[in-house]
């Protein structure tokens, strides 16, 4: 028998994550948060003997998975592991891994596990070897170090996702996405046990699905990118190898630009088709009234069907405003003769027919929520991206759509395009307790799905737009709906955002990189002084009408360098509300207000040798004068002097013109100030 550690008596805490206590009392850094923790006293010691054995019927995912846990954890621990492989059972291994059947890679597949950690020895046991995986990932966000060693803490977990659809949508069309960019994107997913990722294959800008059938599309609707069938083979099964599904977008029958670039006589105007260079809505749209369309699509989708095993298939469906439906007088005549009185009910009519097209390939149809009517089938799963929100209440068409007898999935609320802060999407809840549903209806809502459009993101940047901020997404669709302290998932979000730059993502990376570009320079810390307090633009304001950028332009900017979540503001903005209730110290507040205050004369010199910083000048200025503000505030505060007359109102004024925004971001720390302020009001 391998020593790990001294003799002790085990004693148990039961945590069952409710309304009782928060992720943080428990001690863990997990995300997810599991379902329920049995939290022990003592540790297991990892020691370089360490070793893993498989039991059970379970597919050979497993072995490759385990291996690959072994691999990383060795990374985590520098003990130069003794076994290099894991290939099935091995007598006195400490983690033994328990499968009762192999998983499939489905729609409610079994991913529940539970982990027992004692003193001497690991147990790992599952439905599936899905549910291994997940646990796998669970075990190894528990390394820590204790006394100079690594070490896994005592604990039991039961766990099981909440959701069964954790999805990530990537739009690969407008910006396309090389291989590497899904690789790691799916390690990452694995990570936060994410399940789905939906390719978003087709659009007004691009082609990215390597048909066979219509190489014209190719030649003329991709700019040279687009996926090769050995490609998307290869990424599915790195995606299956991991337990997560690849579910095809074709989008129609709007946003079809880049199909009637190839192929203008299946549009519904008679006129030349270019690829689209700017963002937005745009008019070209599928003749739903001309029978080549359905055979074109008919040899398209079985195409597809052949490369995505996955039984679902997204057909799009937004969008389509119709107004090349209006001008077609055959179109107008084809909707009297058949008693379509809307191009809601033409579209219908379209959509039954491609669900046929699909059924006859074995799939089941999926598309954005303009494809619910009275007579679409309710076999459609209903994809949720319209409705207003407030807090964690959401979307009027996901519970329409539940309530109608449709499977619905949520995006509304998880645009993690529309760079809003990590805690905005994380409070988002597809089903919550308090939405008057029936258990029938409760029980449609498959879960959550993520979207990244890429109007404004390429492969350098999307991972900083991505990550950290989906796992906290990820949490919500794994863990139970009373784990909602938004505090406590930053701290745990830091975290996890190191242990994902591991995998090797560049969320973290990628800003310097930009910062060196833009400064010419590797002398960059007055620019990461500033960035680190201001985020882009919220929502599509970045890109006004879509016309400030088009597919070509440089994303590598000012904007691109910013992330959602300005952290460095975030916790100055708390820092005062601790200051100004008595918690914290002056002298905190007052080390950051300098560096803030002194930054601007740095960065001038910086700007000067860069045109292209030219557009954060008075942005930097503003941190500087905003700052100064902040520390004549707390002077007076700490000296319980009198502001002059007229003070609180114009440094009022100063900072309501430091929000403008500079280089399309805006700083995240006046309101932190603008509470120093208020403190003097009144004097």
């Amino acid at each position: 028998m391998i020593k790990k550690s001294f003799q002790f008596q085990l004693v148990f805490v039961c945590i069952l994550f409710g309304p009782y206590l928060s992720a943080q009392e428990t001690g863990l850094d997990l995300m997810p948060v599991p379902k329920q923790v049995e939290i022990g006293q003592g540790q297991f010691i990892l020691i370089k003997d360490f070793s893993i054995s498989l039991t059970g019927n379970y597919h050979q995912r497993l072995a490759h998975e385990a291996t690959r846990f072994l691999r990383r954890l060795d990374q985590k621990t520098a003990l130069f592991f003794t076994q290099h492989k894991v290939s099935g059972e091995l007598p006195g291994a400490e983690l033994i891994i328990s499968v009762e059947r192999p998983g499939e890679v489905r729609l409610h597949e079994d991913e529940s596990y539970q982990l027992r950690i004692d003193a001497e020895s690991i147990e790992l046991k599952a439905q599936t070897d899905i549910g291994a995986i997940r646990g796998l990932e669970t075990l190894l966000q528990l390394v820590g170090v204790s006394n100079g060693q690594s070490i896994f803490p005592v604990l039991t977990i039961h766990d099981s996702p909440r959701f069964h659809w954790r999805g990530l949508m990537l739009d690969v069309a407008r910006h396309f996405m090389p291989m590497d960019v899904l690789y790691r994107t799916l390690d990452a997913m694995a990570a936060v046990k994410l399940n789905v990722l939906h390719l978003h294959l087709v659009d007004d800008q691009g082609f990215r699905f390597p048909t066979k059938a219509f190489p014209e599309l190719l030649e003329l609707s991709t700019d040279g990118q687009y996926y090769t069938r050995e490609d998307l083979d290869e990424i599915i099964a790195y995606a299956h190898q991991r337990g997560i599904r690849v579910i095809p977008e074709i989008d129609v029958p709007g946003h079809a630009t880049a199909i009637l670039v190839a192929f203008p006589e299946l549009g519904s105007k008679d006129t030349t088709y270019t690829l689209e260079r700017f963002s937005g809505i745009f008019d070209p749209t599928l003749d739903p009234t001309n029978d080549a369309v359905y055979d074109f699509l008919d040899e398209l989708f079985s195409e597809v069907a052949e490369v995505f095993p996955d039984p679902y298939f997204h057909i799009g469906g937004d969008e389509n405003l119709g107004r090349h439906w209006n001008e077609n007088e055959k179109i107008q005549a084809f909707m009297k003769a058949n008693n379509l009185a809307t191009n809601h009910d033409l579209q219908t009519y379209f959509n039954i027919r491609i669900q046929k097209i699909l059924n006859k390939y074995g799939k089941h149809t999926m598309g954005w929520d303009e494809i619910m009517t009275p007579e679409m089938p309710k076999s459609a799963i209903i994809h949720s991206w319209r409705g207003n929100w407030e807090g964690m209440v959401a979307k009027q068409t996901l519970y329409d759509a539940a309530r109608a007898g449709y499977e619905t999935v949520l995006s509304n609320g998880y645009y993690l395009d529309l760079m809003m802060p990590a805690s905005q999407h994380y409070l988002v809840d597809p089903a919550p307790a308090e939405m008057d549903l029936t258990d029938a209806e409760r029980s449609r809502i498959l879960g959550g799905e993520m979207c990244m459009w890429s109007e404004l993101v390429i492969p350098e940047t999307i991972d900083s737009r991505l990550w950290p901020r989906a796992a906290a997404v990820a949490e919500r669709l794994w863990s139970p709906e009373e784990i909602r302290d938004v505090q406590d998932m930053y701290r745990r979000l830091s975290i996890i955002s190191l242990q994902l730059e591991q995998l090797g993502l560049k969320h973290i990376s990628s800003r310097n990189a930009i910062l060196r570009k833009l400064a010419k320079s590797r002398d960059i810390e007055p620019l990461k002084v500033l960035v680190e307090v201001v985020e882009p633009m919220k929502g599509y304001t970045r890109n006004t009408n879509g016309t400030l950028y088009t597919t070509f332009s440089p994303f590598m900017l000012w904007a691109d360098a910013a992330t959602a979540d300005a952290t460095v503001a975030r916790v100055f903005n708390e820092d005062v509300g601790r200051y100004l209730s008595g918690k914290l110290e002056a002298s905190q507040l007052r080390t950051q207000l300098d560096v803030w205050s002194n930054n601007h004369k740095k960065v001038l010199p910086i700007i000067k040798r860069s045109p292209a910083l030219s557009e954060i000048e008075s942005l930097s200025e503003n941190l500087s004068k905003a700052a100064a503000i902040g520390l004549e505030a707390i002077g007076l505060i700490e000296s319980g002097g009198k502001p002059s007359s007229g003070w609180v109102s114009r440094s009022q004024q100063v900072l309501e013109e430091a929000r403008e925004n500079g280089g399309r971001t805006e700083l995240q720390m006046i309101s932190g100030i603008a509470m120093l302020v208020d403190e003097l009001k009144g004097l």
